[in-house]
């Protein structure tokens, strides 16, 4: 019998700026952020907007090869284990940490097979139960 799902709020919705959603998909592992987020399951939305000078940055075009950059919908499902700054600023955790930044660290990574169309906004934002529902029929083994 499988495990349920945690009642309640248990998961968070983070809109990141294409490339750098397709990019966590294909192995960016560190989200960049101006404040800290607590550790657990995201849905990672991808925003309206495209950073169109990160396309010119050699990691991530390299990254994002040949995949689609889609806007404005749910694109996977993450978990956060961890949120810091590297006190050395010469050290990164990851090739992805950007100094000055909070770095989130991801893991557990699931790409759906269908983008939601959603509506993000900035912050951890609370994703309604019918968008929650939807994630969890395109991944029917996924348990938190």
């Amino acid at each position: 019998m499988p495990t349920p799902l945690p009642a309640g709020d248990w998961i968070r919705g983070i809109t990141i700026r294409q490339p750098w959603a397709t990019c966590i998909l294909a192995g960016k592992d560190v989200e960049n952020r101006p404040r800290p987020w607590q550790p657990g399951w995201v849905l990672l939305h991808a925003g309206q907007q495209t950073d169109r000078h990160s396309l010119r940055i050699p990691l991530v075009a390299r990254t994002i090869r040949h995949r689609e950059l889609t806007t404005g919908a749910v694109i996977g499902i993450a978990r956060i284990t961890d949120c810091h700054q590297d006190p050395d600023r010469s050290t990164f955790c990851s090739e992805w940490a950007q100094p000055d930044a909070w770095h989130l660290v991801l893991a557990d990574i699931q790409e759906l097979p269908l983008p939601i169309p959603a509506r993000g906004q900035l912050g951890p934002w609370r994703p309604t139960e019918d968008l929650v529902d939807q994630v969890l029929q395109q991944l029917p083994a996924f348990r938190p």
